[in-house]
This record gives structure tokens, C-alpha cells and sequence, in this order.
């Protein structure tokens, strides 16, 4: 596309508008420009609010993906793709899950993580290159996040998601964009134009960080990765998160911590099987078959194995 075209698509998108009320921004105190920008803050849930139903047709997508053992894969450059490989990255910490099971890429590749390769982006052929490397499949699901809707490395990984039959999804802060038209589901918060004209890192980073702390969120609750509102599938790899554990299996079962430690060192650290053997009284190896026939849903495996 030559320079003029750019500027002339640049134009149309929502996000690279003029904010009317932030034009004086520069001559304001500091307390005042912190103003500015919390109050268009604000402006972000309600964005997510109005696309709940489109979130959420995403999570039923990306749980039909995870019951047949496929993957969430998130596709994007700069702030859009540091914010998928972020999420990504928390997923098997906070659920227990494989590192495979989410995956972000990012144009560039790692280094792009921790500096500017924003060039990177302009080559449709590199996204679907990223999806071939890591033998994308049509259980996959493939969320292509680009604010503007128009990133060209992220059309290319959508457009090869498409033709090998993945699910595909768009999340971008533009109504009517590209990547929309092209996937199976659009997710697009509206949010308006930036505090600073086309930093699209604030509002719009803010809304697309909230999608998708959703969508892994709600998927992992619907395929049993929680208890009441605990996360009973963390993997404790820290002092913080043993702690954690130990928190869960005290609230859980009303046992002391001494009896949370011993069944938690009896399980291999695992809370669920600690929380099910500590209520039900169960073995552990009767404990795990128990969990196993309820698919992995604690309640389940509770309700079926108390009097």
C-alpha cells in the first residue's frame, strides 16, 4: 500500500482519531493530566460490556478446542501481540495447564517481547510462517488481536487459520475492520480515540488486555480448572503459590494448615486431589480415578463421593 493510501485507511480507523477532549493535554499540571487520562479510562469496561455476547460465543469456541486436546493460539504485533504472549505465558502457572496449550506469537518473535520490532508486522506471509511452525490444526482456535484490524502480519495468520479450517477470531478496537471481516467471530470494543493520538498501548491496550484475561479466564472455569472461585489447578512452583495451596485446601475443607501440608505432600502437590482425599477421606489413587470420571471437575468428583 503506498504512503498516501496508509494515511488515507489511517483516516478511517476510530483508534487513530483525534481525541476533542484531551487537545489541551500539554499545558495541563501533572495532577490534571492524570485526570485526563483516568477519566478516559473509564471509558473501557463499558466498551468490553457492549461485546460480552461475542466474548463469550469466543470461550464456547476455544472450550470445544480444549475438550478435544487443541489450542488457543493468540497472534499479533506490538502491544497486541506482547499482550497475547503475556496471557499465554500466565496460563500454565495460574491453571496447571501444558505450555502448549496457549500460545502467543508475536511479529519479530521473542526479541520483539523487549524491543521495538514493529517493522515486523508488514509481512502477511510471516503470520501464517508463525502458524505453520507450530503445526497449527483445524481443532485449533486462533485469535488474531491488532487494534487497528488492519495488521497485515496478523490477516496473513488469519487468512491461513481460515483456509486449514481453525476457528478463527478477531479482536481488534475498530468496528467494520479487516481481521473482522475475515474471522469466524469479531470482537470489537469501541473505545475512541486515544488520550495521545494513535497510542493505542492506552484505552485500546486496556480493553484488549480485559478480552482476553476473559477469555482464558471463562475457558478454564468451563473446563473445570476451578472450585467455587478458587484456582484449584495452580501449579505451586513458588513459595507464594505453596502458600496458596495450602490457603485453599484450609478454606476449602476447614482443616488446619498441618492437615493441608500433609495431604498436599501426599497428592504431589496437587490441590485438587488434596481438597477431594481431605473431604471424602479417599486414597489418593481412588482420589485421582474419582476426579478422572468427573472430568476433571472438583465438585463433581465431591458429590459423587460423599454420603
Amino acid at each position: 500500500m503506498t504512503e498516501q493510501g496508509l494515511m488515507s485507511e489511517l483516516d478511517g480507523l476510530v483508534s487513530e482519531g483525534r481525541n476533542p477532549r484531551t487537545v489541551d493535554i500539554d499545558l495541563l499540571p501533572t495532577i490534571d493530566v492524570l485526570r485526563k487520562v483516568n477519566d478516559e479510562d473509564r471509558i473501557v469496561p463499558a466498551a468490553v460490556e457492549k461485546v460480552l455476547p461475542d466474548i463469550a460465543a469466543a470461550v464456547d469456541r476455544i472450550v470445544l478446542a480444549f475438550r478435544k486436546g487443541a489450542r488457543l493460539v493468540y497472534i499479533g504485533a506490538g502491544t497486541s501481540g506482547r499482550l497475547g504472549v503475556l496471557d499465554a505465558s500466565e496460563c500454565p502457572p495460574t491453571f496447571g495447564v501444558p505450555e502448549d496449550m496457549v500460545i502467543g506469537l508475536i511479529a519479530g518473535g521473542p526479541e520483539a517481547l523487549v524491543r521495538s520490532t514493529e517493522g515486523a508486522e508488514d509481512d502477511p506471509k510471516m503470520g501464517a510462517q508463525a502458524l505453520r511452525e507450530i503445526n497449527l490444526t483445524r481443532d485449533d482456535v486462533v485469535v488474531g488481536i491488532a487494534v487497528s484490524g488492519r495488521t497485515p502480519y496478523v490477516i496473513g495468520g488469519l487468512n491461513y487459520a481460515k483456509q486449514l479450517g481453525a476457528a478463527t477470531v478477531a479482536l481488534s478496537c475498530n468496528p467494520a475492520s479487516t481481521i473482522a471481516g475475515i474471522a469466524d467471530i469479531a470482537i470489537s470494543p469501541v473505545v475512541g480515540p486515544e488520550v495521545l493520538t494513535g497510542s493505542t498501548r492506552l484505552k485500546s491496550g486496556t480493553a484488549q488486555k480485559l478480552v482476553l484475561n476473559m477469555l482464558t479466564t471463562a475457558s478454564m472455569i468451563r473446563i473445570g480448572k476451578s472450585f467455587q472461585n478458587l484456582m484449584v489447578d495452580l501449579n505451586p512452583s513458588n513459595k507464594k503459590l505453596v502458600a496458596r495451596a495450602i490457603r485453599m485446601v484450609m478454606q476449602t475443607t476447614g482443616c488446619t494448615a498441618q492437615q493441608a501440608r500433609q495431604a498436599l505432600h501426599q497428592t504431589g502437590n496437587d490441590v485438587k486431589l488434596a481438597i477431594l482425599v481431605t473431604i471424602t477421606g479417599m486414597d489418593v489413587e481412588a482420589a485421582r480415578a474419582a476426579l478422572a470420571k468427573a472430568g476433571g471437575f472438583l465438585r463433581k468428583a465431591i458429590g459423587g463421593n460423599t454420603a
